[in-house]
């Protein structure tokens, strides 16, 4: 049979209730314990609203505190001296915060032994995206610790709710391969001391009962370093031989793993998630390659990067071609292409939008509603999609003849464009000299990208 499956849910809430929840915390407004519970009722509201939305497969431990890379550094120990972790037990919320905004000269933060003025850890783009995430800061001296099985306590805690969730990972080489080398040392020297964290959470999850883990290694969209391929084979080894009854799904994305593919096929992997959205080349590769039977195959055909509607009916006969190619819907995933991060929480809490705009539109939550409405057609034939796929046409139809958003004018400049047009007619020295004459700009003239903060 097929599966509905998310990849990640946006963590922040309908009305940003994680943002108000820190800044609270951080004014001294609210307590650990009611910041921590705040959170949890967050996790496990967003987890029943996936299950309400038809998704078999319900991601866990992907909703952090404050970054998920940040989160898997406090995991392994990965902490830099300073900030007030003895290298043994449960890193504090003083020294997670710490490491994200730097020390600053709180109560908390003197009785957790962080040294005043720490920094924070640099932040950097992920991958294309516009979220950032805090880089781990390692040397050739680092040592890994599993300080707590998060993914094991955020399993434990949604199968009390009643809810099998899939915990989601992210990959060793990815998270060696994303943080910085303070020493200027080989990240990938340190994996045979990480990889003995990785397999002692995937053996607690195994004996809990957990049936599938998602690891996450998006680097496989983009140029490897030397020694990257065997680090990979040695990882993967390394997590399969830990827990061997556990389901291991292989994600990549934010584009086509493309000469990296034949190494992720030879992985021991139960599974592959390919984004069909940026890295829908991949695709006929893995198809030729004839993945085996037995292993499973997710489809990111639902955009998880732009808030506008899937074009239903093409996503559907891109899964048909899938299921017909395999030899049936057996053992397939309908999937966003990467986590719903990146997107607003739900387009119902939009009362003031243009009708027309927002019928263009997907959230989260409708992008949820997308992946179940396409796996119900795989199941059950066009037939029981017909008004869905309707509906997705007549949205599609509306938003093309919208002139807000194809206009005759702009297409008529467009077909007159030249290669010509391109060049620049004089060089940069000239060029140069043109505008210091004309702008007369200080030596360092400051902007704004336009991200202003949100305080309500």
């Amino acid at each position: 049979m097929s599966v509905a499956a998310n990849l990640g849910f946006p963590r922040i809430g309908r009305r940003r209730e994680l943002k108000a929840a820190l800044e609270a915390f951080w004014a001294g407004k609210s307590d650990e314990a009611m910041l921590l519970e705040q959170a949890r009722a967050l996790r496990q509201g967003h987890q029943a609203l996936q299950g309400a939305c038809g998704i078999g497969h319900i991601p866990c431990h992907d909703a952090p505190l404050y970054d998920h890379v940040l989160d898997h550094a406090t995991m392994c120990g990965a902490i830099p001296k300073g900030y007030g972790w003895d290298g043994t037990g449960r890193v504090s919320l003083a020294t997670t915060f710490a490491l994200a905004r730097g020390a600053r000269g709180t109560e908390a933060e003197r009785a957790a032994g962080i040294v005043a003025g720490v920094p924070a850890l640099e932040m950097t783009k992920w991958f294309d995206t516009n979220y950032h995430y805090l880089v781990p800061r390692l040397s050739a001296e680092t040592r890994f610790v599993l300080t707590v099985n998060r993914p094991l306590e955020l399993y434990a805690e949604a199968l009390a709710e009643g809810r099998r969730t899939r915990p989601v990972l992210l990959g060793p080489v990815t998270f060696l391969l994303l943080s910085k080398m303070e020493d200027g040392s080989d990240p990938l020297a340190l994996l045979p001391r990480l990889l003995p964290v990785y397999a002692e959470m995937l053996r607690g999850l195994a004996a809990a009962g957990c049936a599938w883990v998602q690891v996450d290694e998006p680097v496989l969209a983009t140029d490897l370093p030397p020694g990257a391929a065997e680090a990979f084979r040695l990882a993967w080894r390394a997590m399969a031989d830990a827990a061997p009854g556990l389901n291991l799904l292989l994600d990549s994305y934010f584009g086509p793993m493309a000469d990296h593919l034949e190494l992720a096929l030879s992985l021991p992997a139960a599974g592959l998630h390919l984004d069909l959205v940026r890295g829908a080349a991949d695709l006929e590769a893995v198809l030729a390659a004839g993945l085996p039977r037995e292993r499973w195959l997710s489809c990111g055909v639902v955009d998880g990067r732009n808030v506008w509607r899937t074009d239903l009916r093409g996503a559907f006969r891109r899964l048909e071609h899938v299921a017909q190619a395999r030899g049936g819907a057996d053992r397939l995933m309908v999937a966003p292409s990467c986590s719903l991060l990146h997107v607003p929480v739900d387009l119902g809490q939009e009362d003031a939008l243009d009708p027309a705009l927002k019928g263009s539109l997907a959230f989260a939550v409708q992008k949820l509603g997308e992946v179940r409405m396409l796996t119900l057609g795989l199941e059950q034939g066009e037939g029981a999609i017909a008004d869905a796929l309707g509906a997705s046409d007549a949205a599609l139809a509306t938003r093309r003849a919208d002139g807000r958003v194809n206009d005759p004018a702009v297409a008529a400049r467009l077909a007159v464009v030249t290669p010509e047009m391109a060049r620049r007619a004089a060089p940069y020295a000239q060029r140069g000299e043109a505008q210091a004459a004309r702008l007369k700009l200080p030596a360092f003239p400051t902007t704004s990208i336009g991200s202003w903060p949100q305080t309500a």
